[in-house]
């Protein structure tokens, strides 16, 4: 299937400028895996010395770069990433495992690495073998290709029904030394958490170590990634993947508990947030952006499974699509959530507007500045459940007939 002509009424201008991060070099190209005249492969090049943290779909039936991914990284190094669309090399058994042996060691023995040093992903089609042969003799190109402004080149290649490629980046200063942190992703459909559906990958130059990387990396995503959906369906390939070069001149950060990550943090979380988001409103056939912010609940996850029961639901989300203020499908939805709610305290707002309070409608409640407001691009719920303090903020995109007509057309 051709690279969907349709951009989303969501998407930004453009593509973000990333700057340049020392010790990252990155390349895409065509090897024809499934698509015809458009790049499928992207390969990024590190500098020794670079540490990886990584989080991956919690599915059952991973696929197979995801298991090399999960074993690679508990060595803490990598040198070297290879990226696919047009096929998720999942339930392939053991041909899938072999496609991936044979991608890392050709990589391995052209960087010059180790083979646990290479990490590999890949999106698409399930079910289908992958040729990857086409991959690994289209890496010596890749190879020579790569370069440290690649960054558009890059994410490019790793989109399948995405209509606009997603990059995001954040500065931030440790010991006065400014560190940069860059990152794209791909995911337009079967958008869910936890891991939400995707794959994204991002770099930094901080001197972080290993197991920091990783504590930070699980900390951002379950505040951003696991808060959005789209259609609730978790994938088999989910891979978000953060690299450190430790080029920067600042003291290495080697303690979870440092007081200096509180920065990297932040920065972390800003880029990841974006990417999340920009991956909601490249929603396949989304042309509404919806925030839902609970609060009153009796844990802060309690208030995400609040949360995501609204975003998820096929009659809130095509109301919104229609463009009908139809509040009573918010309260259905807070209902079957299975988490504590006052159903007599309930209170609800769209677009700052109070439609519900103590558990019904307000009295004289005029619909029209919230019919008004389902009108626009984006789309602001607020629900308080009055049980205790926790609090959520998740990330949606309205239910529309292109989200079928995408599906229903993915493998032709």
């Amino acid at each position: 299937m051709a690279t969907p002509k349709i951009v989303s009424a969501l998407a930004p201008s453009a593509f973000p400028d990333l700057p340049v991060i020392p010790g990252v070099s990155l390349a895409g190209g065509a090897v024809g895996i499934r698509y015809k005249k458009r790049s499928d492969v992207m390969l990024a090049v590190l500098d020794e010395g670079s540490s990886v943290a990584g989080c991956y779909t919690r599915s059952l039936t991973a696929s197979a770069p995801v298991d090399w991914c999960k074993a690679a990284g508990a060595k803490g190094r990598v040198r070297a990433i290879v990226v696919n669309s047009g096929n998720a090399n999942a339930f392939t058994g053991s041909a899938g495992v072999a496609s991936v042996e044979r991608e890392v060691a050709a990589t391995a023995q052209l960087v010059g690495c180790k083979k646990h040093e290479v990490f590999v992903a890949s999106t698409g089609v399930i079910g289908e073998p992958l040729a990857d042969d086409k991959i690994v003799a289209g890496l010596p190109a890749l190879l020579k290709a790569v370069k440290p402004t690649g960054w558009k080149a890059a994410a490019e290649a790793i989109m399948t029904t995405d209509t606009f490629a997603k990059g995001a980046t954040a500065t931030a200063l440790i010991d006065g030394v400014p560190v940069t942190i860059n990152g794209f992703a791909k995911g337009s459909g079967m958008i869910a958490p936890d891991m939400a559906t995707m794959l994204a990958f991002v770099f930094t130059d901080a001197a972080i170590s290993a197991d920091v990387l990783q504590h930070e990396l699980t900390r951002a995503t379950d505040r951003s990634f696991n808060c959005i959906t789209v259609d609730s369906d978790t994938s088999t390939s989910d891979t978000l993947i953060l690299s450190a070069t430790n080029k920067a001149a600042h003291r290495p950060i080697k303690d979870k508990k440092d007081a200096r990550v509180k920065a990297f943090r932040r920065a972390l979380e800003a880029v990841l947030t974006d990417l999340a988001i920009q991956v909601v409103k490249d929603g396949e056939g989304a042309e509404k952006f919806i925030t839902i912010r609970v609060t009153g609940a009796a844990t802060s996850k309690a208030a995400r499974r609040i949360g995501l029961a609204i975003a998820n639901s096929p009659l809130v989300k095509t109301a919104i699509a229609g463009e009908d203020a139809n509040w009573g499908r918010i309260v259905m939805a807070v209902g079957k959530s299975g988490e504590k709610a006052d159903r007599d305290r309930l209170m609800i707002k769209i677009g700052g507007v109070t439609v519900a309070a103590n558990g019904q409608r307000v009295d004289g409640f005029d619909e029209t500045p919230v019919a008004a407001h389902i009108k626009t691009r984006d789309i602001a719920i607020e629900v308080d459940v009055a049980i205790g303090k926790g609090d959520a903020t998740v990330w949606t995109c309205d239910l529309t007939h292109r989200y079928l007509d995408i599906n229903a057309g993915y493998r032709s």
